[in-house]
């Protein structure tokens, strides 16, 4: 049976946070797990995860929502700085 959890993040910085996300969706890290990542409109990036169980759907999760709040929290830091390119 196949898992899959999907999560939409909507900010102000969204493509940014999608275009630090997506390279690494394109290597594999673990075979029991899938993940992409997508823009839906200018202001939300969607993650959709698949596992084939839930043990390698709650890694993938937290490895991949904790990418998407580090390069959150990047941009947070480049905006405070006024390093807005």
């Amino acid at each position: 049976m196949e898992h899959e959890a999907e999560f939409m993040i909507q900010c102000d910085q969204a493509y940014r946070i999608y275009a630090a996300i997506e390279p690494e969706t394109l290597s594999e890290v673990n075979s029991r797990s899938k993940v992409s990542c997508r823009m839906e409109g200018p202001k939300a990036v969607v993650l959709s995860v698949k596992a084939t169980d839930i043990p390698a759907l709650r890694a993938a999760l937290n490895m991949w929502l904790r990418l998407i709040n580090v390069a959150s929290e990047m941009q947070e830091l480049i905006q405070e700085k006024g390093d807005v390119r």
